[in-house]
């Protein structure tokens, strides 16, 4: 036994309060082939519906605890803080979210073969796309229905998508290119989001890196599809939106592109890079023990 574990466990070392990266990477990779091998198309629907429906939730949240707040900076911190609550939802209850694949598709390269992994990761996507567009439809209209808040709010969250509709305005190739560009930046800050909560021991460690990630997303206008799918849901009903045809090709449409980009290239793979020798042997190590505890599980 190591000498830093025995006096860990004798009680003169306090127990490390975070995974270190390359068990982050290993977990990744066991949690995102579990998740893509395994899970039927109608699981991967339905769960794709309540994260739809959770991040729709913390857009309302957002929007609620910002609207009537005069200072800039204080009115950006309350709107993260909000939506940091949705998707700190999904983080917990493991439901699905189409920004999720771009994460995890290269931490699964690990356990997968690529042309398996590409076909299953195609269909995840698909089905969490869809999905995760439902559950925030059915939800903006059922709050459309149920509530009627204040008109601060309201001027909130038509602020928040003309902010989001920005890129309209200014029209052409090269507006529609910086839409990519904007969600490669916000995947990258989810993604991070994700993998430091997952260094998180407990409750409160998975949610202050949350916070953090998802409010700079937030305060800096970067655009993610998902979310933006929950504001659009917000107001459409209202008929205030700008429709959702528009809403899919000026929005919705680049910035998945972007956070494809953005969450497989710029968080598992530049990390993965970085570890030495033995940090890439402590991950093989961890995945393949996965591997021969799920093939023990199945065939004994």
């Amino acid at each position: 036994m190591a000498e830093s574990e025995s006096r860990r466990i004798a009680g003169e070392v306090p127990p490390t309060q975070f995974l270190a990266p390359e068990y982050v990477l290993a977990d990744m990779a066991h949690h995102g082939s579990h998740r893509i091998n395994t899970l039927s198309a109608a699981q991967i629907l339905i769960l794709a519906m309540i994260g739809g429906a959770f991040i729709t939730a913390g857009a309302l949240f957002s929007v609620l605890l910002g609207a009537g707040v005069s200072s800039p900076g204080l009115q950006r911190l309350l709107e993260g803080l909000g939506f940091s609550a949705g998707f700190f939802f999904v983080i917990l209850s493991g439901t699905v979210l189409f920004t999720e694949a771009n994460v995890v598709m290269p931490a699964t390269l690990l356990q997968c073969d690529a042309a398996r992994l590409a076909r299953r990761v195609t269909r995840f996507w698909a089905l969490a796309w869809v999905g995760n567009l439902i559950g925030a439809f059915v939800l903006g209209w059922m709050i459309h229905l149920a509530q009627h808040y204040p008109e601060d709010v309201s001027v909130l969250l038509a602020e928040l998508v003309a902010r989001k509709m920005a890129w309209r305005d200014i029209g052409g190739p090269g507006a529609w290119f910086a839409l990519v560009l904007s969600g490669i930046l916000a995947n990258w800050l989810v993604g991070m989001a994700a993998f430091f909560s997952m260094m998180g021991r407990s409750i409160v460690g998975r949610y202050v890196p949350i916070f953090l990630a998802v409010s700079l997303f937030v305060a800096a206008n970067f655009q993610h599809s998902p979310a933006n799918m929950g504001y659009f849901s917000l107001i459409m009903p209202s008929g205030q939106g700008p429709g959702w045809a528009t809403a899919l090709v000026w929005s919705i449409i680049p910035v998945g592109i972007g956070n494809v980009i953005g969450g497989s290239l710029l968080v598992v793979l530049p990390l993965w890079f970085g570890l030495t020798p033995h940090g890439r042997s402590a991950v093989h190590a961890r995945v393949s023990a996965d591997r021969a505890e799920a093939k023990e599980r199945g065939g004994g």
